[in-house]
């Protein structure tokens, strides 16, 4: 049996998992394949006669990423009003840190659900970018200066990507314009 993992590593073996036994491990660099007791997955097999032989029961759980002090989200701060936007790209500007901005709508479908995964990259660039949004629909309208993901640089516009597509897309498009201010 083998599995794939989403970081391409891969964990191989032939043996399986008898309920009489304990659980095993196989240890691959930053993660390990645990094969326990209790699953649900059973297989069976048969002799040439067509009779039960053996039932094995098998799950298969893995864990990748020994690096616990790296958090894996990052909750995006909201920005509420001018005056606090206004404050946190003079703080940005101080420290010489660039910051992003996801203007979005708290009806909009593809807003929501890019979100999350804008939260996990900010996880990425935990310590080098700060990410922020705007709900477009509960701030003043002196606030909302855009309608996409934009970053923020020494306290002026610097570049943008327009959502509206597959949030993939999105999420590449703002990580190559991250390096530009990385």
């Amino acid at each position: 049996m083998s599995v794939l993992a989403a970081n391409s590593h891969v964990l191989c073996s032939r043996e399986v998992h008898h309920r009489e036994q304990q659980p095993q491990f196989w240890s691959n660099g930053g993660g390990f394949l645990l094969l326990p007791k209790a699953s649900g997955l059973g297989f069976l097999n048969r002799n040439r006669d067509g009779n039960r032989t053996l039932k094995m029961d098998l799950k298969v759980e893995a864990f990748w990423g020994t690096d616990t002090s790296r958090p894996t989200v990052v909750e995006m701060e909201a920005i509420n009003d001018c005056d606090q936007l206004d404050q946190i790209l003079s703080q940005a500007q101080e420290r010489s840190q660039p910051v992003v901005i996801d203007w979005m709508a708290s009806w909009c479908r593809k807003c929501i659900y890019l979100k999350p995964k804008l939260e996990k990259l900010a996880a990425e660039y935990d310590t080098k970018i700060k990410f922020y949004y705007v709900d477009v629909n509960k701030v003043p309208q002196a606030l909302v200066k855009r309608g996409n993901i934009s970053v923020w640089k020494d306290g002026e516009f610097k570049a943008e990507v327009i959502g509206g597509h597959k949030a993939w897309l999105v999420l590449e498009e703002v990580r190559e314009m991250l390096q530009n201010f990385v």
